[in-house]
């Protein structure tokens, strides 16, 4: 139980400092944490853990993909902000998101 409270302790900790940054407008340092692997690291360690060396070659490829809809999220995000609202730019980059997750998942199957 312990491990979990640990867990949410420090992606809280990631948030809280995510949400400082935005707050004191350190432009630089607010756009570099989007993209900071530092819960991808916490995760592959207990993705170590707890799964066997097939699994995690598994895991990782799908981290892969996980990326490539990450940097094709945050550009969709920055290209959408030149039209439209933030808000909005952030709901249709997540239904491009969606729409480049469902359709990887039909070509692979």
């Amino acid at each position: 139980m312990i491990d979990y409270v640990i867990k949410f302790l420090i992606g809280g900790c990631v948030l809280v400092f995510a949400s400082y940054l935005s707050k004191t407008k350190n432009i630089f340092l607010s756009g570099i944490i989007t993209t900071l692997p530092i819960l991808t690291l916490l995760n592959m360690m207990l993705q170590i853990q707890y799964l066997n060396t097939q699994e995690f070659h598994l895991a990782q490829k799908s981290g892969i993909l996980g990326a490539i809809g990450l940097v094709l999220f945050v550009a969709s995000c920055y290209v959408l902000t030149s039209w439209l609202k933030p808000a909005y730019a952030i709901l249709f980059a997540i239904c491009i998101l969606f729409l480049y997750f469902w359709m990887y998942k039909q070509v692979t199957g």
